[in-house]
């Protein structure tokens, strides 16, 4: 084929679409109480490590949820998704498989393509701080079988957990090696999903092991889950059931007691997913799903595969009064997703080049790759006293890779010279930063005492714009930003016994900037974004630890949100707008007898826009996309001995969730995913000490409520069709454990 002839009209397109590459690059528009872990019974407690030391839940001045990795699995839960519901403020938006997963807590959804919920694994942050590597639409999402609990902070964690951070932080600790106990745990399941071509299955050990008593400890754990898919295509019938999706994961970690006062950690983890589609459905303008109601209308496969290896060494030393913590991580994390871009981009072939070319098949294969380094140093006075401190230094140095292509084939597959490739794009970037920080609580008498924390970091980035193609200029440019923040917090606390307390929090987080693309009248660099916190709370155990209340009321005041913006035809980021996002969440759990509680967990958010912002269509008061104005769930579960060496555990729960917007409300691509009310069993019978069989059943009456709804647009920004990601069919599992 000759060298076709383009016209003025496509030149215009191709000035449109130029550089939308680096917010996120050439991506189209696309969608976008875990119970609250009771004590066993009355007097027991939450231990967790939301301020970097062991405190007692009720303790801290913080709206917190927690989630065992052991009712993750009795609930037959496998994902964010799965556990999400049941706790308060929280949204998850995903592609339909694990790793494509956006987080959102009390309403601060992130509007481009970086987190503003931090994700932690232990002591350490774990996804990109660049603003290039779309770390807010690549959230880990661990296998539960290795982990001891999930702790979810709700509002900025900047001052002890950095950036990223602004709207909370998902925290995932997993289980500790003993140098004392011996113990192995293997077990298997089975599971259907309706509508699902094959039964899925999974399997999982875990082993530790005292290798010198009292000195030594070894932990090692693998898993691997089969999830059947349950999604068609109506232009490829060879994509059949094409949701289809594996997980591997394994964990080693060794501890070393030295001594009373010494002790060192070291931990491997390796986690994969490996998707041969995505879990969406198509549907028409109006809303009528294409097919069968569970297809898609892709022509090529949608893979998505996702790789996490993380490499951690701690160690701790007790000088008497003040104890040191070294954290030391490596983590090496590399993503890679397929979209079928055809109708943003095939569709303009005929404009493209003045009718000689047809409409065509464009994939656009997007690959991620990201390596980073944090060290972490801090001191800690002994808890409890009149004065509790934490001082402490990070450093963290990441390189990422943003490399995408879009192919250009006609309907029958072949390749068209003259457009192929249509674009061509590599970001690549480093980020640095350094910070120091403090922490430190005043105890005032028995009943009042005041925590406050200060942090200041500095990042410096440096990336490159590296572009060719049809549809996007030549380009080869550098960018560079750097820049300090500040960022505070201040709780006082009254007791008013030792089982209750009132508190305040008021508290700052950042959204690091970075360089911008490298184009005509777009800024060098996008500034951080910042959220101001106000917070009261009520924390309580009462009529002996037979009931356990949590509530908070928040206020959350968030500026220069970070957007996209058209500068003359071409886009990049901006700082532009403000948003408020306010309400009350809380959670009640009721023990009213041994072996039985009751657990309630509720949010209303209302998160909108505090004025016009032009650059995203949005309007003041309009909705913000991907929260749901109200959630809740409730939760019955009961533990009985039914003689000898039987026991059952029997368990229910519903959760639902209003509808979510996929953009702001007045964007006129905007989308509103329909509402859910989903249903979840479990059962177990404990055999003596060493086995288990459980069963479980996840949204049992088969809702057919929706996770998210987006309105995909051609590449001249008109709606073509919907994209669903609805709530997983109804799912029944059988499982078998062993224990000794």
């Amino acid at each position: 084929m000759g060298r076709v002839k383009m016209n003025r009209f496509a030149l215009s397109v191709r000035a449109l679409l130029a550089v939308s590459t680096a917010a996120g690059a050439l991506a189209f528009s696309s969608g976008a109480a875990a119970q609250e872990v009771p004590a066993a019974a009355p007097g027991d407690e939450i231990v967790v490590t939301a301020q970097k030391r062991e405190q007692n839940l009720q303790d801290v001045p913080i709206s917190i949820s927690v989630v065992s990795g052991d009712d993750m699995q009795a609930q037959g839960a496998a994902s964010l998704t799965d556990y999400a519901g049941y706790i308060p403020g929280m949204q998850v938006s995903t592609g339909g498989t694990p790793g494509q997963t956006t987080v959102t807590l009390r309403g601060v959804a992130p509007l481009t393509a970086s987190q503003t919920v931090g994700i932690y694994l232990d002591d350490a942050p774990v996804g990109s701080s660049s603003i290039y590597n779309r770390g807010g639409q690549f959230s880990l999402d661990l296998l539960p079988y290795d982990i001891e609990r999930v702790e979810v902070l709700r509002g900025p964690q900047g001052t002890l957990y950095g950036a990223s951070s602004i709207g909370g932080l998902v925290k995932y600790v997993t289980v500790a090696p003993s140098t004392t106990i011996f113990s192995v745990r293997a077990g298997g399941e089975v599971f259907g999903i309706n509508g699902a071509g094959d039964l899925g299955w999974a399997g999982q050990t875990m082993f530790n092991a005292p290798l010198v008593q009292g000195k030594l400890g070894v932990t090692g754990s693998f898993a691997w889950r089969k999830t059947p898919g349950f999604v068609n295509s109506t232009n490829n019938a060879a994509l059949k059931d094409q949701n289809a999706y594996e997980q591997i994961g394994g964990r080693f970690s060794l501890l070393w007691q030295a001594s009373d006062r010494f002790s060192a950690k070291l931990s491997a983890l390796y986690q994969s997913v490996d998707a041969d589609g995505n879990g969406v459905y198509a549907a028409d303008l109006t809303g009528k799903r294409l097919g069968d109601g569970s297809s898609y209308n892709n022509y090529v496969a949608e893979a998505f595969q996702t790789d996490l290896q993380y490499y951690a060494g701690t160690l701790d030393y007790d000088f008497g009064g003040v104890s040191a913590t070294s954290s030391t991580t490596y983590s090496k994390r590399s993503a890679r997703q397929l979209q079928d871009a055809t109708y943003a981009f095939g569709v303009l072939f005929p404009l493209l080049t003045g009718g000689a070319i047809a409409p065509g098949i464009t994939p656009f294969d997007i690959n991620l790759d990201l390596e980073k380094w944090t060290q972490e140093v801090r001191l800690a006075s002994a808890s409890g006293g009149t004065f509790e401190w934490l001082v402490g230094g990070f450093y963290t140095s990441e390189k990422s890779d943003n490399t995408q292509l879009v192919r250009s084939y006609d309907m029958a597959g072949n390749a068209i010279p003259p457009l192929d490739p249509l674009a061509t794009v590599a970001l690549p970037a480093k980020y640095k930063e350094y910070a120091v920080f403090g922490n430190a609580t005043l105890r005032l008498g028995e009943r009042f005492e005041v925590t406050g924390g200060v942090r200041w970091a500095r990042n410096e980035q440096n990336f490159r714009q590296i572009s060719q193609g049809a549809i996007v200029p030549t380009a080869d440019d550098p960018g560079s930003s750097e820049e300090d923040v500040f960022t505070w917090s201040v709780s006082p606390q009254f007791h008013v016994n030792e089982n209750a307390m009132l508190y305040a929090r008021v508290a700052t987080g950042y959204r690091p900037g970075g360089p911008n693309v490298i184009v005509p009248n777009v800024p060098p660099s996008v500034e951080s974004d910042t959220l101001t916190n106000y917070e009261v709370g009520f924390k309580a155990d009462l009529a002996g630890r037979a009931v356990t209340i949590d509530v908070a009321a928040f206020y959350m005041d968030w500026k220069d949100i970070q957007v996209t913006r058209s500068f003359g035809g071409v886009a990049g980021q901006a700082n532009g707008g403000a948003a408020v996002s306010k309400g009350v969440e809380g959670a009640l759990t009721i023990r009213p007898a041994t072996g039985l509680s009751l657990g309630l967990t509720a949010s209303y958010t209302d998160a909108t826009l505090a004025e016009d912002v032009p650059d995203i269509s949005g309007a003041d008061g309009d909705q913000l996309p991907g929260v749901a104005k109200f959630s809740g769930s409730a939760r019955l579960d009961y533990h009985a001995e039914l003689g000898g060496d039987l026991s059952g555990d029997f368990g229910v729960g519903v959760r639902h969730a209003s509808s979510r917007l996929s953009l702001v409300e007045s964007d006129p691509l905007t989308a509103r995913a329909r509402p859910y009310t989903a249903v979840d069993l479990n059962a177990a019978l404990n055999i003596g000490e060493h086995w288990k069989v459980r069963a479980y059943a996840r949204n049992l009456l088969d809702n057919d409520g929706e996770i998210a709804r987006s309105t995909l647009a051609n590449g001249l920004n008109q709606p073509s069709f919907l994209a669903i990601t609805p709530l997983q069919p109804r799912t029944i599992g059988l499982a078998f454990d062993l224990s000794f």
